[in-house]
């Protein structure tokens, strides 16, 4: 069988401004999942009954306690059956849909070996999809600003969908001074 490009274990080092803007990238997919599990805890908290029980909430808790472990895709549905539950959010399927490109650069730019390209500020992610589809294009450092951008975009969008419900996101040590 014939190789096409380097062998596997050919290592190469991003340039300084690529690394720096791909680890931009990543570090708002993270920040864009913590925004969509308080969105979520907000959504459901919205909903409680007045009454319940120890025993209810403490299941309730539990189950927003397992939120920390799912997976982008995961919680995009539940975002999206979270949002379904609450009357009044019309742009729902746009930000799921919207949610759901991301999840893919995400997966893309998470999961991928980059490989130089012959445009300096071009490379290419070497990435199969557990589908099997090859990722084809080269990435710029403009393609990367695009995709961190557009993260930003929708986690924007995502808190404005979580402060409806009157729930303004505190961060964990927001109360000690």
């Amino acid at each position: 069988m014939a190789r096409i490009g380097a062998p596997p274990e050919t290592h190469y080092t991003l340039p300084a401004d690529y690394a720096a803007m791909l680890g931009q990238c990543v570090a708002n997919f993270g920040w864009l999942e913590e925004i969509i599990k308080r969105t979520i805890f907000a959504l459901d908290k919205a909903h409680l009954a007045d009454d319940l029980t120890h025993k209810q909430m403490q299941s309730w808790m539990a189950r927003m306690g397992h939120l920390a472990d799912d997976s982008m895709g995961t919680l995009i549905e539940q975002l999206d059956s979270a949002m379904r539950r609450h009357p009044g959010l019309g742009d729902r399927d746009d930000i799921t849909d919207r949610l759901n490109e991301i999840k893919q650069s995400r997966n893309l730019l998470c999961h991928a070996s980059w490989r130089p390209t012959e445009l300096p500020d071009t490379w290419h992610p070497a990435f199969v999809s557990t589908k099997g589809q090859v990722y084809g294009e080269d990435l710029s450092l403009q393609d990367l600003d695009a995709i961190r951008q557009s993260t930003v975009r929708i986690g924007m969008q995502v808190l404005q969908v979580m402060r409806a419900t009157g729930v303004q996101g505190y961060w964990a040590g927001d109360d000690q001074t």
